[in-house]
This record gives C-alpha cells, structure tokens and sequence, in this order.
C-alpha cells in the first residue's frame, strides 16, 4: 500500500525527443525489431492500465487483474494488425482492439447467465464489426456487480489484516465507533491529520503505538480524547492513507474540518 512506483523515460518519451511518432514505431518493429515491440509494450502498460481501467469504471491493478492482461495482449495483437494505410492512428486502432477484447471476455465471464437477444439494435464499429450496445451494456452492468462483490472482500481481508498489526479486530470497529455525527467528524479531523503527516504515521508503523502527545498539540484535543479513542482513530488512519473505496463509503469519510471537541 506504500509502495512508490518510479517510471524511468519511457520509450514513448525517447520517440518524442527523436520526433518519432508511435506509428514510426510500429514501422520499425514491422521490419524486425521485436527487442523494441517488447520495450514498446512495456512503455506503453500506463495507457494499457488507463484504457482497461475506463472500459471497467474502476481501477484496474495490473498485477492481479484479467482484464489488464486481456488488454495488454490486445495491445500487443494491434501492433501486428496495424496498418498505416488505414488512415487511423495506432493509440486509436489500438483502444479499439482491447475494448473489443475486453467486451469478448465480459460476455464469456456473463456465457452461464440468461440474456435476451436485442437484434434490432445491432451496430457496427469502425472495424465494421457487428455488436449490440444494449447486449453489452446488460452484460458489462451484471459483471460489474461481480467485480465488485469481489473486489469487497478483497479489500476487507486487507484492512483486517492492516487492523491486526495493531491488535485492533475488524469487528471492534462497529463497537468503537462513535454514535454521535459530531463526534465522529472530531475523530476522523485527528485521523486524517495523523494520516497526512507522513512522519507521523511512519512512526505509528514502527512503535506500533499512536503518536498521542504530537495529535493533542495538532488538534488542539485533549489527550483523554486521543487515548479513549485510540483504535477507532487508527482504523480510520489506516483507510484514509490507504486505497479503500469501498471501506471509505460504508463509513461515509469524509475529510472533516477541525473543529472543538464535541462531547468526547
């Protein structure tokens, strides 16, 4: 979850400096040079992450996700498909490819489910390809309630485990949170300040234990109100500086204003 990702030049940024375009690119990976398909690839997974990532409205880990490996190969067929007679360019020759690709492999994951044929709304696509938006619409929506059924659960069994590293169980969040709106703005005020000052929150991984002296002088509480609630305001620290959508809106957080301590 702390993970940095550095990006070295690409080789989309290499073609720029030398003003080659992508369709060059694929000129001279077409007459041989598949050491450069491969770093063109490779240079080229963020675009692949973005397309996939907005084709299924969410984002799209490229180290666990079908899709993104459905894409990825996509991406890699419309370099050997691409012709510059065409008139198109690659990047958009290419979205078009791994959409389709994409919308085949939705429609297997949907193959055991029962749907009704809209024929009289076929279309076709630029490829002259024939599909029907309201068969893939129906499909994409169902498979998308999948997703995120497990996408949930996925991010459930991370936090739990994130919770116990503080011997905090998933379940003592329901009995420690507070039952008050006001107070619970006042918490997540202090948790969103430990999960924003990284110096903080490092020291809270380390020692394992909540930084209460700096968050008292930061928020402008007392301490009883830091130590009484000492778990509810780890918890919520975790989610905030971590990557949990759904935890997020199933405990409507927000980034509350700081304020005086309400009742605590």
């Amino acid at each position: 979850m702390f993970k940095r990702f550095l990006r070295k030049k690409t080789t989309a940024e290499a073609a720029n400096d030398e003003r080659l375009s992508p369709e060059q690119i694929i000129k001279q990976i077409k007459e041989g040079d598949e050491q450069l398909r491969e770093k063109f690839i490779a240079d080229y997974r963020p675009y692949v992450a973005k397309v996939t990532s907005g084709f299924c409205k969410r984002y799209v880990d490229p180290t666990r996700d079908d899709e993104f490996s459905i894409a990825l190969t996509a991406f890699n067929e419309a370099i050997t498909q691409f012709s510059s007679e065409s008139g198109r360019s690659f990047l958009s020759f290419a979205e078009t490819v791994m959409r389709r690709r994409l919308i085949d492999y939705v429609r297997k994951e949907q193959r055991h489910l029962k749907t009704v044929p809209y024929t009289a709304f076929d279309q076709q696509d630029e490829e002259e390809q024939i599909y029907n938006p309201l068969d893939t619409k129906m499909a994409l929506h169902a498979y998308q309630l999948k997703q995120d059924g497990d996408d949930r659960r996925l991010e459930i069994e991370e936090y739990t485990k994130e919770l116990m590293q503080f011997q905090i169980s998933f379940m003592e969040l329901a009995e420690c949170s507070p039952k008050h709106a006001d107070s619970r703005q006042l918490l997540q005020g202090i948790a969103q300040t430990l999960a924003s000052q990284h110096e903080l929150f490092a020291q809270l991984y380390v020692k394992g234990k909540l930084p209460v002296k700096e968050l008292t002088e930061l928020c402008g509480v007392s301490r009883k109100t830091v130590e009484r609630n000492r778990k509810y305001i780890i918890a919520i620290s975790l989610i905030m500086n971590g990557t949990y959508p759904y935890l997020s809106d199933y405990l409507n957080i927000t980034i509350p204003k700081q304020g005086k301590e309400a009742g605590l």
